[in-house]
């Protein structure tokens, strides 16, 4: 019988263990947290309609780089570049909304909900807020005290081909669906010049521009993108429907009209094109594997022992 309770023992301690994060870590500690931050995303959308795609950008851009630690949000300090001032980072807006939510959590409960939390949260409800999907957010991070520009050289760029794509996510431990449905983020949000210039003029030593992107499209960012460009804040947004998160973006795909050419090249290779096509034909399909997707990549480099910072932008 005392050999049965210490096996039955040493089950629940390996459950315990394995159960990092759990969907209802701050039922106790904080039962409001969700509501918490739903309402300050809220808000902040209504003012200001670009907030949704900036926040979801960010839970990408934080969980590529040491895995989704809130290192993203740390400011830089003298001797130390953190990755928010990076050039893949430059771009990345709204901020302040994570800080908002954080010091209206401090407020209600006191050092309980990590901000890496507060960034994955925030990302579930502006896609449900756009239109989206909802899934049942998994937490209990902590935040990560390490924050390197330099590091921010492992994120995915723009110009990246299916093959340099693919190992990217492995190496997250991400599948080539994963790839494919969380590429589907680009349904929301803007892209200035400088992401996809490089398809425009002298892509190659035969092509001037990029063969891969529609004649009539190639034109339209042209002139938007004029040579030389003297408006910093020139660009396209990734989809006609920018504020609304929809299946547009993998029909845009097909017709050659992606805005990026790591996007386009997703229909272009005959190991993503399939998952494209299913996509762009069935907008439901895409919202249940985007779910899913959305939760793997929360659980990439997850901390089981840190910390949860008071300040979102400074290590304790």
């Amino acid at each position: 019988m005392a050999k049965n309770a210490t096996v039955l023992f040493l089950m629940m301690i390996v459950c315990v263990s394995e159960a990092v994060l759990d969907t209802n870590y701050y039922s106790k500690t904080c039962p409001n947290a969700e509501k918490i931050i739903l309402q300050t995303v809220y808000n902040a959308s209504i003012h200001d309609p670009k907030v949704p795609a900036r926040l979801l950008r960010l839970f990408f851009h934080d969980c590529f780089i040491r895995g989704c630690d809130a290192s993203v949000l740390i400011d830089s300090m003298p001797g130390n570049q953190a990755e928010k001032d990076a050039p893949p980072n430059i771009s990345l807006r709204s901020f302040y909304v994570i800080d908002e939510a954080k010091s209206k959590l401090e407020t209600a409960c006191p050092h309980s909900v990590s901000c890496a939390d507060i960034v994955a949260i925030a990302a579930r409800d502006v896609v449900t807020l756009s239109g989206g999907p909802y899934w049942s957010v998994l937490k209990g991070r902590k935040d990560g005290k390490i924050s390197n520009a330099s590091e921010t050289i492992n994120l995915p760029a723009p110009t990246f081909n299916v093959s340099q794509l693919i190992q990217s996510f492995a190496n997250r431990g991400l599948q080539v669906k994963d790839l494919v449905a969380l590429s589907g983020a680009h349904t929301l949000g803007f892209s200035h010049c400088s992401s996809f210039q490089s398809r425009l003029r002298n892509f190659s030593s035969i092509h001037d521009t990029d063969p891969t992107l529609e004649s009539g499209f190639a034109q339209i960012l042209k002139n938007k993108c004029p040579k030389p460009n003297l408006d910093k804040n020139a660009g396209q947004f990734l989809d006609p429907t920018s504020s609304t998160f929809d299946n547009v973006y993998y029909k845009r795909l097909l017709e050659g009209k992606g805005v990026f050419g790591s996007d386009q090249s997703l229909f272009g290779d005959s190991r993503t094109k399939t998952i494209v096509e299913s996509f762009a034909n069935d907008q439901n399909l895409f919202f249940k594997e985007f779910a899913a997707s959305m939760v793997k990549l929360g659980n990439v480099g997850v901390i089981e022992n840190g910390n949860v910072r008071f300040n979102c932008r400074v290590v304790n």
